[in-house]
């Protein structure tokens, strides 16, 4: 059923794919990547994220990649994005040295794009936008968390700097479609 409704998506002009390492018990990716297959991956840009909280040692950054191209079944990334990001998870891939790691894969052409998603506050998050040349940035964001995590005061300073921004959670876990019942307290 997964792979019927992400195919009649990209028939019905879906052109941005993410998924995630930690997704649905870890079978996003497999399961995405057999939805693109049969001509689907040339109609989307595909995205998926480096699991943080995984990565103890540089050469994990690269271990993790290269399983995820595994499980998705594709040569390439167009955006591959560091996962959950606050500040605290960020410092300690500073020290594992994740400018390097992103800049090989982008010249090895297993990723055409670096990007973060992001946890945290405002100050953080410009922080994470200043320390590299991002090509993408996914946060939070919908009319309840505007002041927020990155807020709209960092979205703007993302964009001064020239990098997207692509919203999560726009209907904040379905609470803001009336899909899901009001927690009372």
């Amino acid at each position: 059923e997964t792979i019927r409704m992400l195919r009649a998506a990209v028939d019905g002009g879906v052109s941005y794919v993410d998924t995630a390492y930690g997704y649905h018990d870890g079978e996003s990716e497999i399961v995405t990547g057999i939805a693109l297959k049969n001509g689907y991956r040339e109609k989307v840009k595909l995205t998926t994220k480096l699991p943080q909280w995984l990565v103890q040692s540089h050469a994990d950054m690269d271990r993790l990649l290269d399983e995820q191209l595994r499980k998705l079944d594709v040569g390439y990334l167009d955006f591959y994005l560091l996962h959950a990001l606050s500040r605290e998870a960020f410092i300690r891939l500073q020290g594992l040295g994740y400018k390097d790691f992103l800049d090989r894969a982008k010249r090895d052409g297993r990723i055409r794009h670096a990007g973060f998603s992001f946890h945290d506050d405002e100050s953080a998050f410009r922080y994470i936008i200043d320390d590299y040349d991002w090509e993408l940035a996914q946060v939070q964001f919908n009319y309840l968390d505007d002041e927020a995590q990155a807020t709209v005061r960092g979205i703007r300073y993302a964009a001064a700097r020239g990098i997207p921004v692509v919203d999560m959670e726009p209907l904040r876990g379905g609470l803001l479609s009336g899909d899901v019942p009001a927690i009372h307290e």
